[in-house]
This record gives C-alpha cells, sequence and structure tokens, in this order.
C-alpha cells in the first residue's frame, strides 16, 4: 500500500463526474488575520480539479479581487449562501498536509484564545517547501496500490488483543501511581497525569521518565507527541527517544532548525513513517496518526507561550488536543505550576509524585542561609549576597566535585538601589526604576529615559547606589578571584554550557542555562532569592521556585553529600524547597488565587487600547453578572511599548482586506485597558462574544483598534 495513502499522490486517480456532482461545494480557510474573514468561504470545484481538491489540501483563491492563498476545509453538497460561487483558483500541492483532526484543534484553539483560525494554522502547519515535497510525492508512473477491503460475505476477522505484561523496572518505579500509569498506556488506554518528577541527571532524568510513558504508548500501536520549551531540553530528550525507538521512528519539529527540515519532518509523522514527534511549540500540533499520548515538559516556562497572535499557552493546547483525540496526557516537571494543581484537585488529571522516604532519599539537603540558626552564627548574613553558609558548602563541596551557583540574570546587572538601606533607586520625574547600563555608566531612568546625576534616596537621603543583582559575568569574576587556581565556568545569555565534567569546578549560570554534571553537582548555591521573589508580578514566588527546583534536582542525593543552599528572607517560598515539597507550594498558591479570585482559579482578558475604542468594544457585550470587570485605567508606561508592539505584530499584511488603523495611539499617552476576570463556566459564552465583537467591528472597519489577550502568564 503506498505510504501516501489518504494524503493525496502525485498519480491521482480519474475524475469521478457523479463525486462532482454530489460534492461541489469546497469549503476554504482563507490565510487571512482580519477577524471578521475567520470563517469558511464557499467556492465551486471545477470538473477538472474533483480529484486534486481534497479536503487538507493547499489552495489558491480568488477573494476580494486579490488571489489568496488557503486550506481547503471540507468538501460539501450544498453552499451556504445563494450567491454565484467562484470556482477554485488552484491546488497548491496534491500533500493533504491539514487533517481533519488539527484544523478542529486549531478552531477549538482559536475560540478559547478570542483569535483566529489562521493565525493557529500558521503555527500548526510549516510553510511549503516544494523540493521536500518531491521526495514524498509518488512518481508519476507509479500507480498507488489497492486497499484490500473486506467482501460483505467475508467479514474481515476480529484480531485477539494481546495484553501486555508488567511493565519493566524503570524510573516510574519509584513514584506512586507511576507503574499503573504506563500499566494504563501499554495497555491502549489514556491516563491523564501531572508528574513532579525527581529525575535531574543520569540514568533515572527526567529525559528516561518521558521515554518510559512514550515507549509504552507506541508498544500499544499508537503514536505520541513530546513538547519540550528550549533547543536544549530538546537535544537532550530526542537523544533519548532515539536510542530507546529508533531514528526513524522520531521526527523533531521546531523553527530552529530552519525551514526545509522542519517541513521533511513534517510529512514523516503527516505520512506516518515517523510515530513520535518531539519538539517546541509547534510540535503540539503535529499530525500523529492514532495519536494515544502527548507529554508536555516543564508547563510553567514561559517560553511554551506562543508569540504571535493568539498567544496561546502550549499547555492549553495539549489539553485540548487529548480531550478531541481521546489520548493520553503527561505534563511533567520538577516544580509543578498552579495550572497543574488545579488539574489534579479537580480530578481531571492524577498525581503522580514519589512519596517521603523515596523524596528524603533521592533528593539533597537543602540549606536556608538566612534561617534563625544560620543568623545567629552569621548576623550579616541577609545583606551579604554569598553568606557564609554558601562560602562554606561550596568550599566543601569543591573537594568532592563541581559546584553550581545560580544568579538571576546574565551579564552586569542594570537595577541599582541605595547602598546605605537598600531601598531601589526610582526616577525623580516619572518613579520608574534608575540603572546603570555599563560598569560606569551613569543613572538613567528606565522607563521615560532621563539622566540622573544628582540622586537621592527619598527614604534616607543616600547618595551612592550599589547593584540589586550582580549577574553571572560579574559573579564569575569574583568567585575567579575567590577561588584560585578551580576552573570557573560561565553559562549564560548566548555562552551556555550543556555538561560539565565530574571535576572540581565552580559552574556559575543564569535560570535555565544550568549545565548538567553527569554524576551531579557536590553543592549548589541558589543566589540572588530575594531579587527573584521581589519581581512585580503575579507569579514571582512560583516562578522563583520553579527555578530553584530545576537547578537543586542537580545536586546530587543527601545520601551521596550533595548540599543546597538557597538565600532569600521568604520563610514560606524558601520552606517549600527545604522541604522539598512542589506539590504544596502549588496546593497553597492555588487556594490563595482561589480567594482572590485571580488567575488560574479564574480566566482573565486584558483589552488594551484607547478609551474611547474600550468603552465602545464594551458596550455590545452583555456580561451582567458573568465577568468581574476591572477598568478602563491607564496602561503603565513600562508595558506600552510592548503592548504597541503585541498589536502592530498582529496587523495583517498588506492587500488583504483593509489595514487597521495605526496603533500608535494606543502605545502612546492616554492609552488604556480594561481587565475581565470570569469563571471557567462562562468562560465559552464570554469568549464567544469577544471574538463576535472584535469582528462585527473588524467588518465596519471604524474606530481605534482594540488588542484581546486570554490568560497571559501574568497580570500586567
Amino acid at each position: 500500500m503506498s505510504l501516501l495513502h489518504g494524503f493525496g499522490a502525485a498519480k491521482l486517480p480519474q475524475t469521478d463526474p457523479e463525486r462532482a456532482r454530489i460534492l461541489p461545494i469546497a469549503r476554504v480557510v482563507l490565510d487571512a488575520q482580519l477577524p471578521h474573514l475567520d470563517r469558511f468561504f464557499d467556492y465551486s470545484v471545477p470538473a477538472a480539479m474533483d480529484a486534486e481538491a481534497q479536503p487538507g489540501v493547499r489552495v489558491k483563491v480568488r477573494f476580494a479581487g486579490r488571489e489568496q492563498a488557503g486550506f481547503l476545509a471540507e468538501r460539501v453538497a450544498e453552499a451556504s449562501t445563494t450567491a454565484t460561487l467562484l470556482p477554485l483558483g488552484k491546488v497548491v500541492s496534491p500533500l493533504r498536509v491539514l487533517t481533519p483532526e488539527i484544523l478542529a484543534l486549531a478552531t477549538s484553539v482559536a475560540a478559547r484564545s478570542v483569535g483566529t483560525v489562521s493565525d493557529v494554522l500558521r503555527s500548526a502547519v510549516p510553510p511549503r517547501m516544494a523540493r521536500v515535497e518531491a521526495e514524498f510525492v509518488l512518481p508519476a508512473t507509479a500507480v498507488p496500490e489497492p486497499v484490500p477491503h473486506p467482501t460483505p460475505s467475508e467479514p474481515e476477522p476480529a484480531r485477539p488483543r494481546e495484553v501486555p505484561g508488567p511493565p519493566a523496572k524503570g524510573t516510574f518505579q519509584r513514584y506512586v501511581n507511576g507503574p499503573a500509569y504506563l500499566q494504563h498506556l501499554a495497555a491502549g488506554e489514556s491516563p491523564r497525569a501531572v508528574l513532579t518528577s525527581l529525575g535531574g541527571y543520569g540514568s533515572r532524568a527526567w529525559t528516561e521518565e518521558l521515554a518510559d510513558a512514550v515507549a509504552a504508548t507506541v508498544a500499544s500501536g499508537r503514536g505520541a507527541v513530546v513538547v519540550v520549551p528550549d533547543q536544549r531540553d530538546l537535544a537532550r530528550v530526542e537523544a533519548v527517544l532515539v536510542a530507546r525507538l529508533g531514528a526513524p521512528a522520531v521526527a523533531r519539529l521546531t523553527g530552529e532548525d530552519g525551514a526545509t527540515p522542519r517541513y521533511r519532518n513534517f510529512l514523516r509523522v503527516l505520512q506516518g513513517t515517523a510515530t513520535v514527534a518531539v519538539g517546541t511549540r509547534s510540535a503540539a500540533y503535529a499530525p500523529v496518526r492514532n495519536l494515544g499520548l502527548v507529554c508536555l515538559w516543564d508547563d510553567g516556562d514561559d517560553q511554551h507561550v506562543e508569540q504571535r497572535a493568539p498567544y496561546q499557552h502550549i499547555r492549553d493546547v495539549v489539553l485540548l488536543r487529548a480531550e478531541h483525540e481521546g489520548a493520553g496526557i503527561l505534563l511533567s516537571s520538577f516544580a509543578r505550576s498552579t495550572e497543574a494543581q488545579r488539574l489534579v484537585d479537580t480530578g481531571w488529571a492524577r498525581a503522580i509524585q514519589a512519596d517521603r522516604t523515596e523524596v528524603r532519599r533521592a533528593s539533597p539537603r537543602v540549606v536556608h542561609a538566612a534561617d534563625a540558626f544560620q543568623m545567629e552564627r552569621d548576623p550579616h548574613a541577609a545583606q551579604a549576597r554569598i553568606p557564609h553558609a554558601a562560602w562554606a558548602a561550596a568550599q566543601a563541596g569543591l573537594k568532592k566535585g563541581p559546584v553550581l551557583l545560580q544568579v538571576a540574570r546574565t551579564g552586569f546587572s542594570p537595577a541599582v538601589a541605595c547602598d546605605r538601606c537598600r531601598h531601589p533607586a526610582r526616577c525623580s520625574v516619572c518613579a520608574g526604576p534608575l540603572a546603570q547600563t555599563g560598569r560606569n555608566a551613569p543613572l538613567a531612568c528606565r522607563w521615560c529615559g532621563r539622566p540622573d546625576n544628582h540622586w537621592a534616596c527619598s527614604a534616607c537621603g543616600g547618595t551612592r547606589v550599589r547593584a540589586t543583582v550582580a549577574g553571572a559575568t560579574r559573579t564569575a569574576e569574583e568567585l575567579g578571584r575567590a577561588f584560585p587556581g578551580v576552573p570557573v565556568i560561565s553559562s549564560a545569555g548566548e555562552h551556555i554550557v550543556d555538561t560539565v565534567l565530574d571535576v572540581p569546578a565552580v559552574v556559575v549560570a543564569t535560570s535555565g542555562a544550568e549545565p548538567v554534571a553527569a554524576e551531579g553537582y557536590a553543592a549548589v548555591i541558589l543566589l540572588d532569592g530575594n531579587a527573584m521573589l521581589s519581581r512585580e508580578t503575579l507569579r514571582a514566588g512560583e516562578d522563583a521556585l520553579r527555578r530553584w527546583f530545576s537547578a537543586a534536582i542537580l545536586a546530587r542525593p543527601s545520601t551521596s553529600g550533595g548540599t543546597v543552599v538557597i538565600t532569600g528572607d521568604d520563610d514560606v517560598a524558601v520552606g517549600h524547597l527545604v522541604r522539598w515539597d512542589p506539590a504544596g507550594a502549588a496546593s497553597r498558591e492555588l487556594v490563595e488565587r482561589q480567594e482572590l479570585g485571580l488567575p488560574p482559579a479564574v480566566r482573565y482578558a486584558v483589552l488594551t487600547g484607547t478609551r474611547e475604542a474600550l468603552v465602545h468594544f464594551l458596550e455590545g457585550l452583555d456580561l451582567e453578572g458573568a465577568a468581574r470587570v476591572v477598568g478602563p485605567a491607564p496602561v503603565p508606561p513600562d508595558v506600552r511599548r510592548e503592548a504597541m508592539l503585541a498589536v502592530r505584530a498582529a496587523l495583517p499584511p498588506r492587500g488583504i482586506g483593509k489595514a487597521m488603523p495605526s496603533t500608535d495611539a494606543l502605545a502612546g499617552q492616554g492609552s488604556h485597558r480594561v481587565l475581565l476576570f470570569f469563571p471557567y463556566r462562562t468562560a465559552a459564552g464570554i469568549t464567544r462574544q469577544l471574538r463576535a465583537r472584535r469582528a462585527a467591528l473588524s467588518a465596519r472597519r471604524t474606530g481605534d483598534p482594540v488588542h484581546i489577550r486570554l490568560d497571559a502568564l501574568d497580570v500586567l
């Protein structure tokens, strides 16, 4: 049978006049970003195109006097309009690259995110590479093999279902509910779970855990999708999957590889040659056949948020896909996000985590450098960037192996504070944060850009400043002088190190750039705890804990002498790390959000535009009792530029409909925003209203634009 059976081929069957008469209408999804064009458009199918014009192919059509690209969504018998239909212009390629499952997923994602289907499809289906398609389309002289079908008198015999044996001992054995989860996958079922991993390195690393789950799914005759946040994680998990399943079964999908390799691997998945797709955000839409499992690693990482409209979080995408296709789901991470905790609390997913005995055996010893015991020994520990406990742990660790120091940022930190009282330095004109762009650069405001050569602290009157956080570069320099003769390795910015040898060395890394030591770090020092916790964001504590757990898990277990030292004054947040309780931290955070009515206990939308445009937009909505409306209120100066760039990125290219009005007013003085908070039970109705209202105003082409963003990571 042809490898492309069901996905189009160069050698096409003869036109069936009867079929063309029965299904003469093609419904097309246009590649257009204007909200009022987010629907199917009907075109007639010429008889000569009947064989090629199959659902899922790329087409060109005439729209508004111009040639427009799109996808043929379906063939139907009757048109949705009485107007005379234009014929299809051209079938660009016979390959049916848009499967019905992915179209349904894109429709659901667009509805949930108040976006357009074409925006989602732009992420889901990679651009066409004609030369790559030539590798997959059958030669013109080849005839597809006929597909055998049982005759009515000879029914197809039922195949006895093989009952899989117990899974081999692997990484899931140390978790409560772990072995049962693999058994369900191997039996062809679709369990849903949230895994709190203890696998930082070695033979029981998180990559091996994902591979175990994927292997159990493949053993049941189904495919799997694995989504990770960045290229470093992708390289690690891909290597393990290839070693376990073989290179032909695994397809890598990421835009970083370039258009040609990405499209080639996409077609491998489409034709069924590869049964496992692994990659970054776009891999969530991989057209895997008979999907049995979707894995998402570290769902709390902000790199899982799509950078283009409708700014969907890939966690929402994989959850929708698992629901649509009846597949299993595995959200895995070292910490636990509040969104994942909500899935566990509601019973939608089961928790997979180690009991306390296993946690104590597998995790390192964690020391709080600013607790009462340490403060009694070192009264200046709270002011010192590297307190005595951290120095002692680093010195002891260097006798046994490498030592990791995690810092908050790369380079030299620009943020400054009063050297006497540590009060943040603020601009005297706009109250924005003052910063130094270089080592000896003058103070300047990060909001308005005004220099301040005569700054004085508003709290104590001091005139000297100090950096609030020292970056990786400065920290590496200081430690190089403190530990002469010991190699100092910096991993930050564009220079990221993946692995380090199991020899004494000081490794300074920013969060997310920590190298992996083959035998684990002898000690891990988590610096800048207060800086991470004091970020002006709703998720400061949650995000800091996620970064701490991700670095601390790279240390050797306490039974092997591994030690973690954490700096920071917040006893509650630090206490969760000391007890190694990511589930408890997520549960506590979620309860607080529920009490305050904040996401993810509720959903919310941010509407940004001029005050007049927002008032006009809200007049057309029926939110009585269904949502809590906050605003309109002026947009803070530090997010105006971000809002402007976001709206400009959403503008359609020239020539597709009428361009939206200028967004200069949105970013300038007087820009406003409205926050809508609404419960999950009314979310479908509210998002439907938002989409309809935006489409109606877009069709009228009047007024200033209103930018809508659903469920952003932070309440800006």
